[in-house]
């Protein structure tokens, strides 16, 4: 009875077509890691490899995007743990000088170093570089043959034939990739600069920049800063998972990273935790980081920050460069933005000075002249009622007069003069907003407002104020609005607050309706460690809508 014939490689013929096989299906698909798993399978195959292995170098060229595997049983793949770098040992030999190697034993070979516990053992060593033409995008190695047999000089050809097709395959990948994400980029350039060429808020459109920065880069957050009145850079914009913290805070400009940036130039970092340039605890917490200026025109707008969470892999020289690019669309739209906010500012200047005009030569000289018939009246009365009627008519003309004179200073100051406490800060937003609205919102204020309300929580109630008042123009329709500033009230955590409340008497909020800056609200509060809710308004049954904005003092 004959023992049974040890296996061995294929046939000549059937290998043949095998190889003829492998090509074609490398070059059936796009998807990369499914087609690198297919070539280590049939690698292996044909040349009765035990093990085999496919490293892809990443776009730098410094280190393995991708590595997969045949042979290895998933537990001991688990027990090896981590997989291999390309930094170190004969992995990283072949790529930093990518030409064949054929070893009887490569333990024996003074490159074989920092193999993983657990690692089987290997002797006979097959490694071929993946390449199209010049450009080196990887190795594929072979291990361990069958029956302890050296791999011979017709598997290394077979295998340069797989490793030329996994090159071209790759490229075609790769370019198809980057033309992808490029289309992604210029889509997301589009939706920038319509959100900020739309007319709506400045904290929308920045709201805007953050979000697609974020998604575009596969970052764990979009993050947009500009330039504090204090110095330094100051976070306005923030888009991630959970509520933001990081609202309001200034970055020093004695940062290197910020100096940097305020000189226009792109930054880079491949792990925010060990770099010594952040002297910041703001992105101490993440890994790869792009810090980008968003300059126009050499004018510093401010700055665009994408982190990765720590471990990650650092961004490709594509994705900085497709950053930037959207960087620089975002700040030219910003700038067209700030010309365009401008040109409606100068226009609300312009009736502003005419309204003021007007009160003054003909409103103001009406009611005094009315003032002085009435007077000429009273005194040819005889009758005591009347003349102590007519009399009270006059005071309340000249009580008017002086509210309509304090009005037209009011209009005619710039927003600059006026001083800079929270409750001038309030009614400045709140004359701002009289103009379109073609009324004045009642105002009213409880407490400390000036004394109690720190600058952060300050900016942000200012912020949510005049996106409420814009909310009340745009979509209400509203006729009456109230707006209540109280630093008294006691936040549901015990801490002390402020609260914001702008009612008002228009349609409401309609179903499935833009919720952009109620978000946009909430967001703010959270961040702060607050709350937004809504509730009903001035209109009869409880009709409009009541905006409350809550944050602690500090």
């Amino acid at each position: 009875m004959s023992a049974t014939p040890a296996a061995g490689p294929p046939p000549p013929d059937t290998r043949v077509r095998r190889l003829l096989e492998a090509v074609r299906s490398v070059g059936s698909g796009l998807e990369v890691h499914g087609m690198l798993q297919r070539i280590c399978v049939t690698a292996a195959a044909l040349t009765d490899a035990q093990y085999a292995a496919l490293g892809v170098l990443n776009e730098d060229g410094n280190g393995l995007a991708d590595f997969v595997h045949h042979g290895v049983d998933p537990e001991t793949a688990r027990r090896i743990g981590r997989l291999p770098d390309g930094h170190t040992g004969l992995l990283g030999a072949l790529i930093r000088d990518p030409e064949p190697v054929l070893l009887t034993d490569l333990t024996t070979d003074p490159r074989t170093q920092g193999i993983p516990v657990n690692h089987p053992a290997m002797r006979a060593f097959l490694g071929v570089p993946v390449r199209l033409r010049n450009e080196v995008y990887g190795n594929l190695y072979l291990a361990e043959k069958r029956g302890g047999r050296p791999f011979d000089e017709q598997d290394l050809d077979t295998v340069r034939v797989l490793a030329t097709e996994a090159g071209i395959a790759i490229g075609n990948a790769r370019l198809y990739e980057t033309t992808q994400q490029r289309e992604r980029w210029i889509d997301g350039s589009v939706a920038v600069t319509a959100a900020l060429l739309s007319g709506g808020d400045l904290e929308d459109a920045l709201q805007v920049v953050a979000e697609h920065a974020r998604r575009l880069s596969r970052a764990l957050a979009g993050i947009v800063l500009l330039p504090a009145d204090e110095g330094g850079l100051e976070v306005v914009a923030v888009a991630a998972d959970e509520p933001a913290k990081a609202l309001g805070i200034v970055v020093p400009p004695d940062s290197p990273v910020v100096a940097a940036l305020l000189d226009g130039k792109d930054v880079f970092i491949d792990d925010a935790a060990t770099d010594r340039r952040l002297t910041s605890d703001v992105l101490r917490k993440w890994g790869p980081v792009m810090l980008l200026p968003l300059c126009s025109g050499g004018h510093l707008l401010g700055c665009l920050v994408t982190p990765r969470a720590r471990g990650e892999r650092p961004f490709t020289t594509t994705e900085r460069t497709l950053a930037a690019q959207f960087a620089a669309q975002a700040a030219l739209a910003l700038m067209t933005a700030e010309a365009q906010r401008d040109r409606e500012r100068l226009a609300v200047y312009e009736d502003r000075d005419r309204i003021a005009r007007d009160l003054h030569d003909l409103v103001v000289q009406r009611l005094f002249t009315t003032g002085m018939m009435l007077e000429s009246a009273q005194r040819r009365s005889d009758v005591p009622q009347v003349r102590d009627g007519v009399g009270r008519a006059v005071d309340e003309l000249d009580v008017t007069i002086q509210e309509i004179r304090t009005a037209v200073f009011a209009l005619r100051q710039d927003f600059a003069e006026a001083p800079s406490g929270l409750r001038t800060r309030v009614l400045r937003e709140i004359s701002t907003a009289a103009v379109p609205l073609g009324f004045t919102p009642s105002h009213r204020f409880v407490g400390p407002v000036d004394t109690a309300v720190g600058d952060v929580t300050g900016k942000n109630l200012i912020a949510a104020l005049r996106e409420s008042l814009s909310n009340a123009f745009r979509h209400a329709g509203a006729s009456r609005i109230e707006v209540v500033v109280d630093a008294t009230v006691t936040l549901p955590d015990g801490r002390p607050g402020v609260r914001l409340a702008v009612a008002d008497d228009g349609v409401g909020i309609p179903e499935g309706g833009r919720r952009s800056g109620l978000l946009n609200l909430r967001r703010r509060a959270e961040s702060l460690g607050g709350d937004c809710l809504l509730g009903p308004g001035l209109g009869e049954a409880g009709g409009g809508t009541t905006v409350v904005w809550r944050a602690p003092l500090e």
